[in-house]
């Protein structure tokens, strides 16, 4: 069996071939009257009228039968059509040129009429041909079977070709956040752009990746949240509405939840609590759901997940107490690395602190709630940024979405207090000091905002996670074209 380079070559020689004979082997025009969806669904009528048409495609296939080749032909718009290239229609010449110098994978357009072959194919009986992409390197026989995920994820753009599910997950998950837009713009949200490049980070506790602006000579940030202090600063603004989809960027572990550059979505709103934002966020869900899988049951991992059921509310302080014997409200920091221990829970020790140690508590039991619910009645120095409860200052208006044992969502009463908001900065710049790479940095700029003012706000963020749990995979393999490392 020849080599991959040696097919390489013979391909390259046919390509000089096309050259030399004065064919162009990249044209850039092509007279494609038809997608093959199209002519398809018109085939009866094209075909009964002779019309003469022009398609264009990837071949896919190829079959000799004495002086007939047939081909199978795909443009992405439909599964194939059928192509006839014929000696007694073509001319020896032609009919030769083509089986010389066409191969499978190569890009072709076809000229001809529609026909109904005798074992009842759609066909198109080609009186003339182009070569419209030479194809230097031939597709693999048996995509649709490798094992290797990290071939198929390293060359996705051949998983895609072979793969129809792949296909239609690229698909979906363009539905996905575009009703996630219809809906919030239905709803009389503005959608916003804010920077990605920052000087200080913030709305979200982890590791940023950092970078320098050489124009500036200054030392940045990549955005670890989708503008949350930008777009409260449009709430002091004077906007009542906005929302962001775009790209986050955090340095910290992956794994089948966690990716470091990936699509997420925030919203505020100005004049609404977490309350309001719970009715708010479960219509929203059920709305973009439904539109994406055309169903609100899923099967996600272990947990069968109706997102049309009554949604849950799960006591944050009560739920690690359940799983874990331990009142996060009264244990002290020894007591909790000693919980930790007992349960064989793997904890990270560098600038290990209280809010550390409930985090990785929390992880321990939310595996056992699989949701759809609300994960609420958070301690305030777990969400700086959220207002506090007013019937428990220690408590913050703070609400998870718990979908499959995680957390698939996060949303808040904004924290509007100026003074409150430099006071838990400055907790978490002590926090920061001490080696907690994931606490928050102070924003001087954003607490100066907050001071000319800011109404009472609701804001949210979910992360392409949510797509990744409903289609029950890996969060990597649910992206077009996840981060690899490079081959060696």
């Amino acid at each position: 069996m020849a080599t991959i380079d040696e097919l390489r070559k013979v391909r390259l020689a046919k390509l000089k071939s096309l050259k030399d004979s004065g064919f162009l082997a990249y044209p850039a025009k092509t007279k494609r009257t038809h997608s093959i969806a199209g002519a398809l669904e018109k085939f009866d009528e094209l075909a009964k009228t002779g019309t003469e048409l022009y398609l264009a495609g990837r071949i896919m296939a190829m079959r000799g039968h004495g002086g007939a080749t047939f081909l199978d032909i795909n443009d992405g718009s439909a599964d194939k059509i059928q192509g006839l290239i014929k000696e007694d229609k073509l001319g020896e010449k032609g009919y030769h040129f083509f089986i010389d110098h066409f191969d499978i994978g190569d890009f072709v357009e076809i000229k001809g009429g529609l026909i109904e072959t005798k074992r009842g194919e759609k066909t198109i009986e080609a009186s003339d041909y182009k070569m419209l992409s030479k194809s230097l390197l031939p597709l693999p026989e048996k995509w649709h079977g490798l094992q290797d995920v990290e071939e198929r994820l390293r060359k996705r753009y051949l998983d895609i070709l072979f793969n129809p599910e792949v296909r239609e997950m690229v698909k979906k998950r363009a539905v996905f956040f575009n009703s996630m837009r219809e809906f919030l713009m239905e709803k009389g949200f503005l959608e916003v752009e804010t920077p990605v490049l920052e000087n200080l980070t913030g709305g979200a506790e982890t590791k940023p990746f950092q970078t320098h602006h050489n124009a500036m000579d200054l030392d940045m940030f990549l955005r670890i949240s989708v503008g949350e202090l930008w777009q409260k600063k449009l709430m002091v603004a004077g906007f009542e509405k906005t929302f962001e989809i775009g790209r986050v960027f955090r340095n910290e572990g992956m794994d089948a939840e966690h990716l470091q550059d990936y699509t997420a979505m925030e919203f505020y709103w100005a004049y609404a609590d977490y309350e309001k934002g719970m009715e708010f966020v479960e219509e929203m869900y059920k709305y973009v759901i439904e539109k994406t899988f055309g169903t609100l049951k899923f099967k996600i991992k272990e947990f069968e997940v109706d997102f049309g059921s009554k949604w849950e509310k799960y006591d944050y302080v009560s739920t690690i107490s359940k799983y874990t014997k331990v009142n996060i409200l009264e244990a002290s920091l020894p007591e909790m690395e000693k919980a930790l221990q007992k349960l064989k829970i793997d904890y990270d020790k560098k600038g290990f602190n209280i809010t550390r140690a409930v985090d990785n508590l929390w992880k321990y039991c939310r595996k056992n709630i699989g949701g759809p619910g609300f994960l609420i009645n958070v301690p305030d120095y777990m969400e700086p940024l959220a207002k506090r409860s007013e019937k428990n200052p220690k408590l913050v208006q703070r609400f998870q979405v718990i979908i499959g044992g995680s957390e698939n969502g996060k949303g808040f009463s904004e924290l509007n207090d100026p003074v409150d908001q430099a006071q838990r900065f400055a907790d978490q710049q002590k926090l920061r000091d001490k080696g907690d790479d994931e606490a928050q940095m102070f924003d001087k700029e954003y607490v100066e905002a907050m001071e000319h003012g800011m109404p009472p706000a609701f804001g949210f963020g979910v992360s392409e996670r949510l797509f990744s749990f409903l289609m029950d995979k890996p969060a990597r393999e649910t992206q077009i074209f996840p981060l690899m490392r490079p081959k060696s």
